[in-house]
């Protein structure tokens, strides 16, 4: 259990299980994760996306619909075996032409607002991950995503920034430093993995 192996989250519990809950009520009802972070936090949103888009704890074997539907197209029953359940998260720190290109030709700061209006939906959930809690372009893509409609969901550290404000929860790690916040969210992010995938693909 998270707060067993890392005591000091346990001060953080109760917005970590309201994460948890927003996200498995986003994906049963059909909705995508959008993620953004900078530096290390944008290889965290990357992460995030490999535990989620293939199976993570668990063998996520596809339905029987899906494949037949896969064996009708002339897929052999090895690939499909090897093909798992995913659920829809995008990194957007990963999309580099278009992010070189927007900031580029407009407005740097911008350059995630401009993806969650290209890929948000109402019922989605955007997770902003930022140590400090107040990158301006992780700040902007949440404003944005509220705008739209989007629930958004903050990864920060102990203090009390713009995200913390503005977002839907907000998970503020006990650390102000950033690599001690970072060392941290790992944790936090694979917990929340962990219990989407076991809700949405059986105990």
């Amino acid at each position: 259990m998270l707060y067993e192996r890392y005591p000091r989250l346990a001060e953080c519990k109760e917005d970590i299980e309201k994460a948890v809950s927003l996200l498995i009520e986003c994906f049963e009802r059909g909705g995508k994760l959008l993620i953004c972070g900078n530096g290390g936090s944008s290889a965290d949103a990357d992460h995030i996306v490999g535990e989620l888009m293939k199976g993570f704890l668990k063998k996520r074997t596809l339905d029987e619909k899906t494949k037949e539907k896969l064996q009708k197209a002339g897929l052999d029953g090895a690939r499909i075996s090897s093909l798992q359940g995913a659920l829809p998260a995008i990194s957007l720190s990963s999309q580099t032409a278009l992010l070189s290109a927007y900031a580029n030709d407009a407005d740097p700061d911008l350059v995630y607002a401009q993806e969650v209006i290209g890929y948000g939906k109402p019922g989605d959930v955007l997770l902003c991950i930022s140590t400090s809690g107040n990158s301006k372009n992780v700040v902007f893509a949440a404003k944005t995503a509220s705008a739209l409609g989007l629930t958004t969901v903050a990864l920060t550290g102990k203090n009390e920034s713009e995200l913390s404000k503005i977002c839907s929860v907000a998970v503020r790690v006990p650390e102000t430093e950033t690599y001690k916040v970072q060392e941290l969210h790992l944790p936090v992010y694979h917990y929340i993995c962990e219990r989407i995938e076991a809700k949405i693909f059986g105990n």
